[in-house]
C-alpha cells in the first residue's frame, strides 16, 4: 500500500507546494497564481485551493484579502523556538504518557513503529513520515491530557514540513527509528524519566537536521 498515493490529491499538492517554498523555488513575497499552480502540478483549481487552505493553517501561505495566497517571509529563529518548545512539549507528553498508557494504546503504538521499520527498509521517507506522523500523535494521546494534546497537535502541525523534511538529511531516518525504538520502550515499561528525556532530544535532534539541511541547500544555490 502506497500511503502517499492514496492520500486526497489536495494533500499531495500541498506536499509539493511545501517542497518548493523551502527549497526556494516558490520565495518569501511570491504569490501563488492558481492557474500556475494547477500546470505544474497538474490538478484542476479545486485541489490546488484546498491545497493552499492547508498549508495556510500550517503558516507556510497567507490568503490575504484580493491578493490571494502570498508566501510568507519565515524568521529562520522563531522556527528554531518553535522546535525549542516542541521539544518540551513532546518531552512531557512522553512522560505523562509512560504514567498513563493503556493498553490498546501500547498495541496501537507498537504497531505504528512497526509501520515505520517497514518503510524505512524500502528507503520511503514520504510514508515513513505519515507513519511517523501518527506515532508522535499516539503518544500524545496517550498522555491523557487534553489541553497539553491540544498544544502539542497544533505546535506539530506547524512544524510538519520541516520535521517532514529533515528526514532526507543522510540516514536520518535510520536514527529516527532507534530512538522511536527507545522511546516506544521507556513508556511501555512506565519509565517516566527515560520517556521524557528520549522525546525532548528525539525533536531536539530534528530541529537540528532541518537545520543541516537548509544550510547544504544554501549553500548549493550560491
Amino acid at each position: 500500500m502506497n500511503l502517499i498515493k492514496d492520500l486526497p490529491l489536495s494533500i499531495q499538492v500541498s506536499k509539493k507546494i511545501e517542497d518548493d517554498i523551502i527549497f526556494g523555488y516558490f520565495r518569501p513575497g511570491t504569490k501563488l497564481d492558481e492557474a500556475e499552480l494547477c500546470e505544474r502540478y497538474g490538478a484542476s483549481r479545486t485541489p490546488i485551493r484546498e491545497a493552499l487552505k492547508l498549508l495556510s493553517a500550517e503558516g507556510m501561505v497567507e490568503i490575504r484579502p484580493r491578493r490571494g495566497a502570498i508566501v510568507p517571509e519565515v524568521n529562520p529563529m522563531t522556527l528554531c523556538e518553535m522546535f525549542e518548545v516542541m521539544a518540551e512539549l513532546e518531552g512531557m507528553c512522553g512522560r505523562l504518557a509512560a504514567r498513563r498508557i493503556q493498553e490498546d494504546e501500547k498495541k496501537r503504538l507498537l504497531e505504528l513503529h512497526k509501520h515505520c521499520e517497514e518503510y524505512l527498509e524500502s528507503n520511503d521517507s514520504e510514508n515513513y513520515y505519515e507513519k511517523n506522523r501518527q506515532f508522535h500523535f499516539q503518544i500524545y494521546a496517550a498522555s491523557h491530557n487534553s489541553f497539553l494534546i491540544e498544544q502539542a497537535s497544533s505546535l506539530h502541525k506547524r512544524l510538519h514540513p520541516y520535521r517532514r523534511l529533515q528526514l532526507r538529511v543522510n540516514n536520518r531516518m535510520n536514527h529516527s527509528f532507534s530512538e522511536h525504538e527507545a522511546i516506544v520502550q521507556a513508556i511501555i515499561q512506565g519509565d517516566e524519566v527515560q520517556a521524557e528525556k528520549l522525546l525532548r532530544g528525539h525533536v531536539v535532534i530534528q530541529g537540528q537536521k532541518f537545520t543541516d539541511l537548509m544550510s547544504t541547500i544554501n549553500l548549493s544555490s550560491k
